[in-house]
């Protein structure tokens, strides 16, 4: 690959793999349509242009110093020329595996089945929920953790990898789930948290008890600074304990090592005033980030995931994998980048060094001799970035996890704002076009880290049940009907929307519990609770309706099921299964102009059609079947077609506000 310089002009920057994606996210983030680079007199300008250009829009401040701005551009310069490798789409039939004629069911366990009355979900719940899933279709299970932890970040914070927490059962209970998902022909996936560890993890607390310990290494410690004013430095001579090379950073005395900011609000850094050293976390403080350079780890790592292959689990959704290859030396964040992204330093981390590496390495040493399932939640990852985690050629990951199509262009998730679903079309053609078949795709709009969609698209769904059931419809049948892995979300075949929660003392997400105090350093209290109202993670974490609602949890925040939205999804995840040309089917792009989205999905002489309304107003059709020879085979408005009649008949040439229709030939 050509290295990327000041002088290279955007359309070689936007050809590269991370130049595209680091791009895009920009452009995300400022709100602005990736179709400005398409204008020839943009893509032929120079990239230190570009950048100086910048300071007119919302990326830099009115009067920023350019040296400040060459800071920035030297910064993208250098994450995009980390990777020098890119992956050239194929368009050949995609190979099958069971993985991708899957249809995925989340299961958060401490709110998916309560079996004995404690308010929590547990793994007997789940045990007895077995035949429910397999009746609504689904035939891959993904549980969150159920692993021993504190519980500070509802079991991410992992404190024994090998032990079941109490609070969920035992390993007789897990040997027994396993065993009956296997029994009903469904396979079961764990969650795989190995960026970092709790720390109450005996591998921290072995490596904070004693500096010359092997775990001090597991970890990031860096000795503190001098006892003079913040703002002095003195240099860090040794890791903590000797055990590792100086890292070239230059501690400030009285200050973290380095700007990054944890992604639960504040600095990414504990201090332990006994041994004054600091310790890295990018999450909560008690989720301590391990050291991935350490072969030690890695080993360790892959042994534990050895142990839960043997019991037979099929694989693992890995959480924030892409983290675990960092900067060497850990340098400051770009300040500038840091208020663009959020946070501080995440450009050190998102697509470290020596990530793909790992990523190869987890394959062949833990998941390939197995043959086992991985898919891969990587924040920050475009679609270019994606090829090179995913292409089977590369043997690293076989999905992964992109979230650009959650939130909105200029908008992050706690923005109050009503989402467009004209994104939501742009954003699958994209990938549906581009992405490349030896590249496969998940399809999800939910899961336990996100307020609810179908909340976003239209707040007037929770006191609207029409209102909801149709756009909750048409958000499955576009998952169940273009190309990729459905991953349904627990509650989203009951069609369950956000909770209506009144104040701060409600949530338990540890997230937004700090994010809601450093808001209220900059609003008052009511603006900074309907911000954290927004984008509160408990909106997805709340108990299942099947539940009883323990007395301490007031009974409006029990949602109750339609049944009419789960009996949708039975038959259109059985739609699917039965559809050989929806799963490996090529896709075609009808219509996509404002609010319409029409596309052909086909197979060995089948076709399917999929015409849908993504507004609030009534809009033309953009699809005559009957003249085309095509059967209607479902109408949100009105169900599936139960005989020939029906499918044959000419609906009304306008869809309804939010109506899909799918026909087959």
């Amino acid at each position: 690959m050509k290295k990327i310089t000041e002088n290279s002009k955007l359309s070689e920057v936007w050809a590269t793999p991370v130049g595209h994606d680091v791009f895009a996210k920009i452009l995300m983030q400022m709100g602005i349509s990736e179709k400005v680079i398409k204008a020839p007199v943009v893509r032929s300008l120079k990239l230190g242009k570009i950048m100086r250009l910048a300071k007119h829009t919302p990326l830099f401040e009115k009067g920023t110093d350019p040296a400040v701005i060459d800071k920035v551009t030297q910064a993208i310069i250098h994450v995009i020329n980390s990777e020098p490798d890119e992956v050239v789409p194929k368009n050949e039939a995609p190979k099958p595996a069971w993985w991708k004629e899957a249809v995925f069911y989340q299961i958060y366990p401490r709110s998916f089945k309560d079996s004995n009355g404690d308010g929590t979900g547990d793994l007997r719940g789940i045990i007895e929920k077995l035949d429910y899933l397999k009746d609504l279709g689904v035939n891959a299970l993904w549980l969150s953790p159920i692993y021993d932890s504190p519980q500070d970040d509802n079991g991410y914070d992992i404190r024994d990898y090998r032990k079941i927490d109490p609070m969920f059962g035992s390993m007789e209970d897990f040997d027994e789930l396993l065993a009956g998902v296997h029994e009903r022909g469904m396979h079961l996936i764990m969650d795989l948290v190995v960026n970092h560890t709790s720390d109450e993890h005996e591998w921290f607390k072995a490596a904070l008890a004693d500096p010359e310990s092997k775990y001090r290494d597991y970890y990031f410690f860096r000795e503190a600074g001098g006892a003079g004013a913040g703002g002095e430095t003195v240099e860090n001579s040794t890791v903590s304990g000797g055990k590792a090379p100086a890292t070239g950073n230059q501690l400030r005395a009285g200050a973290p090592p380095n700007n990054w900011d944890s992604f639960f609000s504040g600095p990414a850094w504990n201090y332990y005033k006994d041994q004054n050293v600091w310790a890295l976390h990018l999450f909560s403080k008690k989720q301590m980030d391990l050291n991935w350079d350490n072969p030690n780890v890695r080993e360790d790592v892959y042994d534990m995931i050895r142990f839960w292959l043997d019991k037979g689990v099929d694989g693992f959704r890995m959480d924030v994998i892409n983290y675990i290859s960092k900067e060497p030396g850990l340098p400051d964040g770009d300040p500038t980048i840091g208020k663009l992204m959020n946070f501080t330093g995440v450009e050190h981390y998102f697509y470290g060094p020596r990530m793909h590496e790992y990523f190869h390495e987890i394959h062949e040493k833990a998941f390939a001799p197995y043959n086992a399932f991985s898919v891969g939640e990587t924040p920050g990852f475009g679609m270019k970035m994606a090829q090179l985690a995913t292409a089977e050629e590369r043997g690293e990951l076989d999905m992964i996890f992109s979230f650009d199509h959650l939130e909105t262009p200029g908008h992050v998730r706690y923005d109050d704002y009503r989402y467009d679903l004209n994104y939501l079309r742009d954003y699958m053609v994209d990938w549906m076009q581009n992405y490349g078949s030896q590249c496969w795709m998940s399809l999800f709009y939910n899961n336990h880290d996100n307020p609810r969609m179908a909340s976003k698209v239209d707040p007037r769904v929770g006191n609207d049940p029409v209102l909801r059931r149709r756009i909750q419809t048409l958000l499955a049948v576009l998952q169940f009907t273009l190309r990729g892995t459905p991953f349904v979300y627990q509650g989203d075949e009951m069609g369950l929307v956000n909770y209506d929660f009144v104040g701060i003392d409600e949530l338990s997400d540890v997230e937004v519990r700090g994010f809601y105090k450093q808001f209220l350093e900059t609003m008052t209290p009511e603006a900074a609770w309907e911000k954290a109202l927004c984008g509160t993670r408990d909106h997805a974490r709340e108990l299942l309706p099947w539940n009883d609602f323990p007395a301490d949890r007031p009974d409006r925040l029990n949602q109750q099921a339609d049944p009419e939205i789960e009996k949708l999804y039975k038959e259109l995840i059985a739609l699917r299964a039965g559809s050989p040309a929806l799963i490996y089917g090529g896709f075609a792009l009808l219509d996509g102009r404002k609010d319409h989205f029409c596309y052909m999905r086909g197979k060995d002489g089948t076709s399917y059609v999929v015409d849908c309304n993504l507004g609030a107003h009534t809009v033309k059709s953009s699809f005559d079947g009957p003249i085309q020879g095509f059967r209607l085979v479902f109408d949100t408005t009105k169900g599936f077609a139960r005989t020939e009649e029906q499918a044959l008949r000419r609906p009304d040439d306008r869809l309804a506000p939010y109506e899909a229709r799918i026909w087959v030939k």
